[in-house]
């Protein structure tokens, strides 16, 4: 078998696809990069079809030994990649030969990285995806994060083309921030005063902050409602528990729960807080439907029409 083996696994490495879909009637979450417009920059920039499996690498400290020609690229958070012990440029495909020793260093600024190979990991699928979503012990390998010793196993090495995304086009992950949130139609369980509150306010990034959701610190938002009955939830949902502090529910999220929800965090604003360490300062900014919807085309757009430069 042609593949990559696993010798160091860092903190936390999850096998990962454009995440599970169609399954929230039997109790299965999404799972998928938290960071998908990183995670589709890795596999375009190998060449690869957008929903290829790849590795998401939190906080970093992966090393794999090569037993394949391939081309790889590092994409995301800033974490260092060595090559042979020689550093090269992240948002950049290289070319590898067997024998050879990938690291990935731990972040500097930022939480994920997605690590993509030409042709992509071949992983037996659960449920239509191979994404792990390790609560629910699902996808990967038997539902688990990444160990020493594992093998992942890629297709016979072909001829890919490879690509570099100039400095200019990489997204920016700085740590104080202001997020979009739509507001939904539980947001009449909160006064004006308490949605003003939490509109105007400043929260913190607690540790705990995982791929079920960001636990976050500021001023209390008190809902008029103790607890609602138990409802889907949506990908971005803002529980409010009954100490107020909100929690942004995100890829590995329960797919029922009864917390009020003041609204609903953009898709591109869960994936640019899923990059935030613990401590880092954000805000909220309300938006509707409408505005929402052309950020997501607009996003779209600049995607397909972004050129990466193509590489030797």
């Amino acid at each position: 078998m042609s593949g990559f083996k696993v010798v160091q696994p860092g903190l936390l490495t999850l096998i990962q696809d454009a995440g599970r879909f169609g399954h929230h009637r039997i109790g299965l979450t999404t799972g998928g990069p938290l960071d998908s417009l990183a995670f589709k920059w890795a596999n375009r920039l190998v060449d690869n079809p957008m929903n290829t499996t790849a590795l998401e690498i939190s906080f970093g400290g992966l090393v794999l030994a090569a037993e394949t020609d391939a081309q790889i690229v590092l994409a995301g958070a800033e974490m260092p990649l060595k090559i042979n012990g020689v550093e090269q440029e992240r948002w950049h495909a290289h070319k590898i030969k067997a024998g050879d020793k990938i690291e990935v260093g731990f972040s500097a600024r930022g939480a994920r990285a997605y690590l993509a190979v030409s042709g992509g990991f071949q992983v037996e699928h659960s449920f239509s995806s191979s994404a792990t979503v390790t609560r629910e012990g699902i996808g990967g390998f038997s539902g688990e994060k990444l160990q020493q010793g594992d093998f992942l196993q890629c297709n016979p090495p072909v001829k890919h083309k490879g690509y570099r995304l100039p400095e200019s086009d990489r997204p920016d992950y700085r740590d104080n921030i202001s997020l979009r949130v739509i507001t939904g139609y539980q947001q009449h369980a909160f006064s004006e005063y308490q949605k003003r509150l939490f509109f105007s306010s400043e929260y913190k990034v607690t540790d705990r902050a995982d791929r079920m959701g960001y636990r976050l610190a500021g001023p209390e938002v008190k809902p008029a409602v103790d607890g609602i009955l138990s409802e889907g939830i949506c990908h971005g949902a803002i529980q409010i528990p009954a100490d107020g502090q909100p929690i942004v529910l995100l890829n590995d999220r329960q797919t029922i729960g009864g917390y009020p929800k003041i609204g609903s965090m953009i898709a591109m604003d869960t994936a640019r807080m899923a990059q935030m360490l613990p401590g880092s300062r954000i805000s909220f900014d309300e938006i509707t439907i409408d505005d929402a919807h052309n950020l997501h085309c607009l996003a779209h757009i600049r995607f397909n029409n972004t050129e990466p430069e193509p590489v030797e």
